[in-house]
């Protein structure tokens, strides 16, 4: 199978942050990540739950302060993959008075790997 056939792993990570964290290190990190081509963004979201419990998605183009602002260059990562039910169990793991970020992304690296196995009829 040609290499522009196969998809690499794919992921979905949750990181937990402060309520009133910028994101600028993670959002450096991650925008390195994919303009090097390790990994390929498909769907970003940020999630907040304040001191209450109540957890909101954050919208990182409309919020005039919103937390993990910084990851607003990546916002228009925004395949559907990531939904209300993701918001849900986000929420369901994160500390009240914090906020998250959830992505879902491709290992872009493993596709060498994941295209020189199928060629020789290995099954991932």
């Amino acid at each position: 199978m040609p290499e522009d056939e196969v998809l690499g792993p794919i992921d979905t990570v949750v990181v937990q942050f402060p309520a009133d964290s910028r994101g600028t290190a993670t959002t450096r990190a991650l925008v390195t990540l994919v303009e090097l081509g390790t990994v390929r963004l498909y769907d970003l979201l940020v999630v907040r739950k304040d001191a209450s419990g109540k957890c909101v998605e954050v919208d990182l183009d409309g919020d005039r302060s919103p937390p993990l602002r910084d990851l607003a260059v990546l916002s228009g990562a925004r395949s559907g993959l990531l939904g209300t039910e993701d918001v849900d169990a986000v929420a369901d793991v994160l500390d009240d008075d914090s906020c998250a970020l959830a992505f879902v992304s491709e290992n872009a690296w493993a596709v060498p790997f994941v295209a020189a196995t199928f060629s020789v009829g290995g099954e991932l």
